[in-house]
């Protein structure tokens, strides 16, 4: 891999926008809930029912709203104010986090009230998913986007690795403080997106039509390094995604308990925060799509060694390094998106990308805790770090030109 280091100064460049320093803290926060909500979650439905598959359905009904709305959702984030869309939906995820409270207070016997909450917290998340990742992108001059994209990654794998472990001490307290804490933060986040100031936005104001509302699929079919890179992600962790599997391993196999869950959910957030950081002080300089496809790789090795691993310690080093790999694919390709979309267009083909990544980590879950319900848990999770190898390298040769991408400060 071809890495310089950078100044200090041009380490942090990013943070020079003030902006920029509210947007992150936002975007930390409402990750930061929404991975407490998630723990929260996941062990009160296994705790109800001890069936895998009701893990997966919670995977299902969370992405279904930005497939349903992906024509809608990335329009509105091209022709309205982002910042608004971010604040209004981070409103909405706390309200359902409200209910959840409210729910738990007066007792659950079933899953399903669960489901519909989740469902509501989807379509929140249809919105804010694609106004969010076009939002940063005004934020920054365009010598920054890389370094940008290394910490906003940060940001989420930061919550990624305190947020699960914080949704498990707190769901040890109770169910009822691990969601009044996560509709907290939610609240502090839309505050802070609102007092961004309005950014400078190429809002599309021509009348919309069919072309229109199919100019992310259009624009994302033209460009096949935009196409191969998104294609890529989908595919590697719609097979490879063990993270619904998670309290299956924490109760029955590792035999840990509500912390061990989120020490597990934790792991890969650890390894992705370091790369995080290291990258944005040792930005890729060259063979970005060579690294991009080989890391993907080794994502779908080390979810073969979780997988077949009953030792705590062994499972969360596998864990990590899943995460390690998984974050030198992401910043490459997000850098990729944003490098290659023209803003107008931007809301929509972000738009198209969230429901290609909520494919790959929604329906992952579903597909991993359907094929635990019928194969069992550990060759459900084996079966799909093999098939993740396996994308990488018939990526390479669909995609030439994305296998030939050198440089991500510029197009070429």
């Amino acid at each position: 891999m071809t890495a310089e280091a950078t100044s200090p100064d041009q380490r942090y460049a990013a943070f020079r926008h003030r902006p920029f320093l509210s947007y992150w803290t936002a975007r930390f926060l409402t990750t930061f809930a929404t991975q407490i909500v998630s723990v929260a979650v996941g062990w009160q439905i296994y705790d109800l029912t001890r069936n895998p598959f009701d893990l997966g359905i919670v995977g299902i009904v969370q992405f279904l709203p930005s497939l349903l709305l992906v024509l809608v959702t990335g329009v509105v984030a091209d022709r309205f104010g982002r910042r608004l869309i971010m604040t209004l939906a981070s409103l909405v995820e706390g309200g359902c986090a409200l209910v959840l409270l409210l729910l738990t207070l007066r007792g659950l016997t079933s899953p399903w009230p669960i489901f519909v909450m989740l469902a509501m917290f989807g379509i929140a998340r249809a919105f804010y998913g694609p106004a969010s990742s076009s939002l940063f992108a005004n934020l920054v001059p365009q010598e920054d986007f890389a370094n940008a994209i290394a910490w906003n990654s940060s940001a989420w794998q930061t919550a990624t690795i305190v947020g699960p472990v914080a949704g498990g001490l707190l769901y040890g307290l109770s169910a009822e403080v691990a969601y009044a804490t996560a509709a907290a933060l939610m609240l502090v986040a839309a505050l802070l997106v609102f007092t961004i100031p309005k950014p400078a936005q190429q809002t599309a104001t021509d009348k919309p039509t069919m072309q229109t509302l199919f100019a992310g699929f259009g624009y994302i079919w033209s460009e096949k390094i935009v196409l191969g890179a998104i294609s890529l992600d989908l595919f590697a962790v719609l097979l490879s995604g063990a993270s619904a599997l998670l309290p299956v391993y924490a109760r029955d196999i590792l035999e840990l308990g509500p912390w061990g869950l989120g020490l597990l959910r934790s792991a890969p957030g650890i390894g992705a925060i370091c790369v995080a950081v290291w990258l944005a002080g040792h930005p890729i300089r060259d063979h970005a799509g060579k690294i991009m496809l080989g890391f993907v790789a080794l994502f779908g090795g080390f979810t073969v060694l979780f997988g077949v691993s009953t030792i705590t310690w062994l499972s969360i080093t596998a864990l990590a390094l899943l995460g390690a790999t998984d974050m030198f694919s992401v910043y490459i390709r997000e850098t990729l998106i944003q490098l290659w979309t023209p803003d107008e267009v931007r809301g929509r083909v972000n738009a198209v990308n969230q429901v290609f990544v909520g494919a790959s980590n929604e329906v992952g879950e579903f597909r991993a805790g359907t094929m635990a319900a019928l194969i069992g848990t550990v060759p459900a999770v084996v079966v799909g770090g093999i098939g993740a190898v396996a994308v990488a390298g018939l990526w390479a040769y669909l995609f030439p030109a994305l296998r030939r991408v050198r440089h991500l400060n510029s197009r070429n």
